[in-house]
């Protein structure tokens, strides 16, 4: 009992932190500081990026330039680019996150922040938390389900690492961004210090066959420097790698 009384009231501290930075913060271009500012309690103490703070920058920017009507999230952890992602997108934007409910790349968070992550949407927009493994074909259908059919404007692939886990999620749900749309990914960079992430890898195979972008920040950010790669689509058919 005494644990949901504080959950409720953590929950309830931290709608009010992020109404009262939001009160502060009115732009799109300023609410890129309220993940890293926000301070709850509880189980909902952070929601601070994992990207380093100069690479996520430079992704948000590109994001909001590009006003995304349909949003694609895989690797939702603390919600701090979920929540940088409704401000980037249209008010009306639909907006999916998929997130592993156990695992190395997975178990990010508890569902208790379900209706917190939820809150980050602004009036209109439409957000689906998928507690669920994105390489399964029933989160694809699921996912193809809630966008009814329409291609996506961005998608931020961030869950399994491995080679073979990136390039699954890329190889399935690549397809629906639509040409003109944009595909970031995370950890692009090697990382000999964890041998199981291989994103650098894959990346190197895919910044060969599509017109891309690196944002490598640095030192200074107080963030690891491990580098967000962005894919521009083409009007040419999706070749599988």
């Amino acid at each position: 009992m005494i644990y949901k009384i504080m959950t409720a009231r953590h929950f309830k501290w931290g709608l009010k932190e992020l109404a009262f930075l939001e009160g502060k913060l009115r732009t799109a271009n300023s609410r890129f500081a309220v993940p890293f500012v926000y301070r709850g309690k509880g189980y909902f103490k952070s929601i601070e990026p994992r990207q380093n703070l100069l690479e996520i920058e430079r992704l948000y920017q590109e994001v909001m330039h590009l006003q995304p009507e349909r949003i694609l999230e895989i690797g939702t952890a603390k919600g701090g680019t979920l929540y940088l992602w409704t401000q980037a997108a249209t008010p009306d934007a639909v907006i999916v996150s998929v997130d592993l409910p156990g695992g190395e790349f997975g178990g990010a968070y508890p569902v208790c922040r379900i209706p917190f992550y939820k809150s980050f949407a602004r009036k209109k927009q439409n957000m689906h938390l998928l507690l669920a493994d994105s390489h399964a074909s029933e989160t694809y259908e699921k996912v193809a389900k809630i966008f009814s059919g329409h291609s996506i404007d961005y998608a931020f692939i961030d869950g399994d690492h491995t080679y073979e886990g990136v390039k699954a999620d890329f190889n399935r749900y690549g397809p629906l961004v639509r040409p003109g749309g944009i595909i970031a990914f995370h950890d692009i960079l090697p990382r000999p210090d964890l041998p199981d992430i291989q994103v650098d890898k894959f990346w190197k195979e895919i910044r060969e066959r599509y017109e891309t972008t690196e944002f490598i920040g640095t030192k200074e950010s107080g963030r690891k420097v491990i580098g967000i790669g962005l894919l521009r689509v083409g009007s040419e058919p999706f070749k599988q790698i």
